[in-house]
This record gives structure tokens, C-alpha cells and sequence, in this order.
């Protein structure tokens, strides 16, 4: 491994601390290097905060003058929250800028680049640009397509089942998988579930981390006519996040009203075959820079969403339990294919183990024999992130 390779490893490492914090803005981490030895270091903690380069070069102090800054995307050149990055680096008197990816948000894309090499500074890009692309995975769905990076959560017998005949769910999968998965939760911006879900489990949507640590995602509940019950603990809140509604009009206007009085917002959202038109629905989260949506929904909703086109990325928890019955409820339920050919594959498939659980992580893609559009951009690379 060359100098330029490790030291983008260093700074892909130091982006990864702004998971979940950074929303709408990508990841970023950032290395200052002078000959061989490392002399500041930065990553981008919040949307507002001070970026990785400023952070890095400010470390690095009278040290920065003439060395090499590594950083996993462009450095910006507009003024947004905070100054733009290129004048910071042109200001410290670095020499040499190697980076990753260009910046796929328009107001950059590039200008970052020339306007250093207009200053002098010698620029490379594309070190471990794969990489560098599938952690940024998120913000390069956002800022492209204007849409929320969506995944699908499931838990799942060995015969696939998420549930017995009678409903009952918990827990399928064991105490490590569930950790996991609540580290998912406090890396996105929302949960999401459908009606049947809350219905049938009741549950908080909430962050618990051993420890209490982890934020709460803003919570949404996917419910046509408004069936949420008063008591629902969802309604109840968390002290830092909200719960949103997603109905149509054929909501009671009274039910409505009630729990907006127990502070649950309403979203009313057109009708497609009589149910909450989820597509609508994911562009206004976007609307509110919420960049992230992890569901963890049912059959009906997760099936809705992949026909649509909408769903980037699946994390598929396998228990070695066999459950049975037809009508045990599947991950995937609605109207299913005709056609193994017309059937969604699963791409770059990643396996990891909590205790007797296995994790599956992909990205499905239509076939090409269906009409329906890929959910995921052509975000190229491996996906190991």
C-alpha cells in the first residue's frame, strides 16, 4: 500500500466517527500530512460545525505550510453553513491536496478542484475512490436524486418467516443482532414502520444502546386512515425525536386532531390503490433533510416499497429457527411476481455473525426483464462499508 492509499485510509477512518451526526452533509474526514509525519487531523461532526479540513489544518498549525492534505471528497468552495474549505486550505499554505471522489452536489462538483489548482496547489483525485463512494452512499442518493437513502431491516426465521400465525415476533433474532440493529437506528434519520406493525407489536422506535447512548430517529408511521391507537407508546415520544403520521384523506379529520393534541404531526399525502402513496411521502422527508430512512415495517410495506423503486439497500437477519405455517407472515408480502425472471437480485452480498444469527447486507436491483427502476444510483465500488 502506497503513502496516498494509507493516508486515505486514515481519513475514510475518521469520516466513519460522523455517522448518523452529519445529515444533510456527507462524511468527511481529513488528514495533514507533512513528509511522512501525520501533524493534523479532522473529521465533520455536524451539519453547522466546522468542516474536516478546518478542523485538520487549524490542528496542524504553522506545520500545514507546504504539506499534504488528504481528504475523502472535494473540499467545498461555496459558502453554505459555514466558509468554504478551498480558501481555508490556499490560507494555511498547503501544497499538495489528494482526495477521493469529486463532490456530486452541484454547487461544488468540481469547483472545488480548480479553483486550488488555480491557486498553485497540486491536486490527485480518486484514491480508493470505491470506498470512498459506498461510505458516502447516503449523501450521494440525497444531493443526486433528491430523495432519502432507504433501508429495509428484517428479521427472519431460517424458513423465512418474520412471525408465527399468531402474530408473535419477539424476539426472533438474539441480544447481539438486536445491538446492532439499534445502531442502525441511531445512524439514520428515521425509523419507519406501517400501521399493522404498531398495531400488532406496540413498539417505542426508540435508540437503546447499552450504556443509553445513540439519538432517536424521527419516528413515522405509515397509516392510511389514521388507525393509530391514543395509547399507542409511539405516541408517547421520546424526549428527542417526533412522530409523524402519514395518512391520506380518507383519514378521520377528529382522530386527527386528537393526536396532533398529543403532539404526533400529520402528514396527509395522495392515495395510491387506497393506501399512503410512500414515494410522496419519501420526498418529503427529503424536503427536510432527513437523508436516511431505516424500515423496519412489515410484509405489505416492505413489498410496496421495492416494487416502487425506493429501496437502496437491505439488512436481512437470519435466526437458525424454523417457524412453518402458510400463513406466518413473510418479509415480503403484496402481490409478488409471476416470474422467477422479472424477480429482484440481491448485489454484493456481505455476511457477518452475531452469536448463532447471520446478518446478510445487499443491494437488491430489479431485473432487467422489469419495468420497474433500481432504487440505488450508480454508486460504484465495494460496499464493505
Amino acid at each position: 500500500m502506497d503513502a496516498d492509499d494509507r493516508f486515505m485510509w486514515m481519513a475514510l477512518d475518521l469520516a466513519r466517527q460522523g455517522r448518523g451526526r452529519t445529515s444533510p452533509n456527507p462524511l468527511v474526514g481529513a488528514v495533514v500530512v507533512q513528509g511522512t509525519e501525520v501533524v493534523g487531523t479532522g473529521y465533520h461532526q455536524a451539519a453547522g460545525s466546522p468542516h474536516a479540513e478546518v478542523i485538520a489544518l487549524k490542528k496542524a498549525g504553522e506545520k500545514a505550510e507546504g504539506a499534504t492534505l488528504y481528504v475523502n471528497i472535494e473540499p467545498c468552495s461555496h459558502h453554505g453553513r459555514t466558509g468554504p474549505c478551498t480558501e481555508a486550505i490556499i490560507k494555511a499554505g498547503i501544497n499538495r491536496v489528494v482526495a477521493a471522489i469529486q463532490d456530486p452536489n452541484p454547487l461544488v462538483s468540481g469547483r472545488g478542484f480548480t479553483r486550488l489548482r488555480e491557486a498553485g496547489i497540486k491536486v490527485k483525485e480518486g484514491v480508493l475512490e470505491h470506498k470512498a463512494r459506498r461510505l458516502n452512499e447516503v449523501f450521494i442518493k440525497y444531493i443526486t436524486a433528491g430523495m432519502p437513502f432507504v433501508g429495509i431491516k428484517v428479521a427472519m426465521s431460517l424458513d423465512g418467516k418474520i412471525g408465527t400465525m399468531a402474530g408473535e415476533s419477539h424476539w426472533i433474532t438474539g441480544d447481539k443482532a438486536r445491538q446492532f440493529v439499534h445502531r442502525l437506528r441511531d445512524q439514520s434519520d428515521v425509523i419507519m414502520v406501517g400501521i399493522e406493525t404498531v398495531l400488532k407489536d406496540d413498539p417505542r422506535l426508540t435508540t437503546r444502546l447499552e450504556g443509553g447512548e445513540g439519538k432517536d430517529p424521527v419516528r413515522v408511521i405509515v397509516d392510511s386512515n389514521a388507525r393509530l391507537p391514543l395509547d399507542a407508546r409511539v405516541v408517547e415520544g421520546s424526549p428527542s425525536s417526533g412522530a409523524i403520521l402519514a395518512v391520506t384523506d380518507q383519514a378521520p379529520p377528529d382522530k386527527c386532531r386528537i393526536l396532533e393534541d398529543k403532539g404526533v404531526e400529520i402528514i396527509t399525502l395522495p392515495a395510491v390503490k387506497n393506501r399512503v402513496d410512500v414515494r410522496a411521502l419519501m420526498k418529503k422527508l427529503a424536503e427536510r433533510e432527513l437523508t436516511t430512512v431505516l424500515v423496519e415495517g412489515g410484509g405489505t410495506l416492505n413489498f410496496s416499497l421495492l416494487e416502487q423503486g425506493l429501496v437502496d439497500k437491505l439488512f436481512v437477519f437470519i435466526a437458525p429457527q424454523i417457524i412453518g405455517g402458510e400463513k406466518s407472515p413473510t418479509p415480503f408480502a403484496g402481490a409478488g411476481i409471476e416470474s422467477l425472471s422479472k424477480a429482484w437480485t440481491v448485489e454484493d452480498l456481505e455476511m457477518k455473525q452475531f452469536e448463532q444469527d447471520l446478518l446478510l447486507i445487499g443491494y437488491p436491483v430489479p431485473s432487467k426483464d422489469s419495468s420497474r427502476s433500481a432504487a440505488g444510483l450508480n454508486i460504484s465500488g465495494d460496499r464493505s462499508n
